[in-house]
């Protein structure tokens, strides 16, 4: 008997998949898009759910640690929830008698999801909420680390899913074991495409001829300046850095601070656990010895960074991250690119505006478009900042991986995928999150004439330039 082909069973699924979205649209209301959202949220959130979620994903992907990752997929799907709660995305979404429109909300249909090693639950949930939300039905594509988890997910949301009689079918993944074969297959199939990860599928998502939401690289950088509050600061970058152990794309990867303040801000930062290692060299040859990122390095406890950087009996006890003086930028200085580990590169600044020129310098390398931080609290520099850096967000005086996605302390959409704007080659410069499942149909009514006239338009024109 010969064995089954491959895309053949991608094709099935992606059909099963569009049955039931049809249905689902036709049959569909806000209760029970909201119900369908809730549950899978709920597959998640169980404790005794999301904690074996968390220990698999560290146990088959060996990046983060588990009280993090149960703390992400926690608090990431909590906060998605609460921002879609009372959100329309079935019938009537917007109706303008003014203007005589009147918006139908309509699903994308079949949501091709590609999904990262590095949240290997937490973001496929985050997906399969959305699409639910707004009426579709969602295929997921793990990486090949993140297959076990992926799985694992969806058996506790088809679950959830029979509780309240709803059809496993709108939640699915792509066939195991992966290939990129098959992942192309489906996002040529599907209609519409969600990719976030590495920057070869995002390249790859973004040529299908399929309609893609696709984030860019994370590169983070954040200036200290002279009036930071630098206690708050060194803690603030602590938590963020460390948490999950820097598999986050909103991980600081540098941070430059004002020569005023860097003898002050070294000392805050060695209290909040943050080590000087000023051997650049052996740094950078320990942590790519081949041109490769150290897999004992990346995403890895404290503990095994300090050992696989051959820093034990160099660094203070109680290290959780170190931090490596550095001047160079670009492809022949990898300290000014994404480290995915408990490393931060230190650049020194003589003030604010050559803060600015560092920080824009490390964006255009690498990570535009992404995000930049600022400790500062001089009121008028996150402005000067937005206007200098090719980014889609300046995160002000907080702790910058916490913050990008989305906090219940700041006004972001909740997310795990970042868009980038042009600058990241990206079509969309906002978190990802529910709207970006969605599209309408416009009724257009007719209203009375609003036609101007030519001075209307003009008269202020013609004052200056004349006729």
């Amino acid at each position: 008997m010969s064995a089954p082909d491959p895309i053949a069973e991608l094709d099935a699924v992606v059909a099963r998949a569009r049955a039931a979205q049809a249905k689902y649209e036709a049959d569909g209301s806000q209760d029970r898009y909201d119900r369908a959202a809730k549950a899978v949220g709920w597959a998640i959130m169980e404790p005794g759910r999301n904690r074996l979620l968390a220990e698999l994903a560290v146990e088959t992907t060996g990046l983060g640690n588990v009280p993090d990752k149960i703390t992400k997929n926690h608090r990431k799907t909590l906060g998605l929830l609460r921002d879609i709660q009372d959100v329309v995305t079935y019938g009537v979404m917007n109706d303008d008698p003014e203007n005589g429109i009147t918006e139908i909300a309509r699903p994308k249909g079949v949501i091709g999801a590609i999904v990262p090693s590095t949240n290997p639950a937490a973001t496929p949930a985050n997906n399969i909420i959305n699409a639910l939300k707004c009426g579709n039905s969602v295929v997921v594509a793990p990486s090949p680390k993140g297959v076990a988890s992926c799985e694992k997910l969806l058996e506790f949301i088809h679950m959830e899913f029979a509780k309240i009689g709803e059809d496993p079918d709108l939640v699915q993944m792509v066939p195991a074991p992966g290939s990129k074969e098959k992942t192309q297959r489906l996002m040529e199939s599907c209609d519409m495409i969600v990719a976030t990860g590495s920057q070869n599928n995002v390249h790859r998502a973004q040529t299908t001829g399929t309609p893609a939401v696709a984030v860019g690289a994370g590169n983070v950088t954040v200036i200290v300046d002279e009036t930071a509050d630098l206690a708050a600061a060194a803690e603030k970058i602590r938590a963020s850095k460390t948490f999950d152990n820097a598999t986050s794309c909103s991980s600081e990867n540098s941070v430059v601070v004002v020569d005023a303040v860097r003898e002050r801000f070294l000392q805050a930062m060695a209290k909040a656990g943050g080590a000087l290692v000023e051997d650049e060299a052996a740094i950078v040859s320990a942590l790519w010895p081949d041109g490769h990122l150290n897999r004992q390095v990346v995403a890895q406890d404290a503990d095994k960074m300090i050992a696989a950087l051959n820093l034990e009996g160099i660094v203070p006890e109680g290290t959780e991250y170190i931090a490596v003086p550095t001047r160079g930028i670009g492809p022949d200085h990898p300290l000014s690119g994404e480290k995915l580990s408990r490393v931060l590169a230190l650049y020194s600044a003589r003030d604010f505006d050559d803060a600015m020129r560092l920080a824009r310098d490390i964006q255009l390398y690498q990570g535009a478009g992404h995000s930049v931080g600022l400790h500062s609290t001089d009121e008028d520099r996150p402005l000067a900042l937005a206007r200098a850096i090719p980014t889609s967000r300046i995160i002000v005086n907080q702790a910058h991986t916490f913050a990008t996605g989305g906090s219940f302390t700041n006004g972001m959409p909740f997310s795990l995928s970042m868009g980038c704007g042009s600058w990241g080659g990206n079509a969309v410069d906002e978190n990802v999150h529910w709207k970006h499942f969605l599209q309408s149909t416009k009724i257009v009514r007719e209203i009375p004439a609003r036609e101007p006239s030519l001075e209307d338009i003009f008269a202020d024109y013609w004052g200056d330039a004349g006729r």
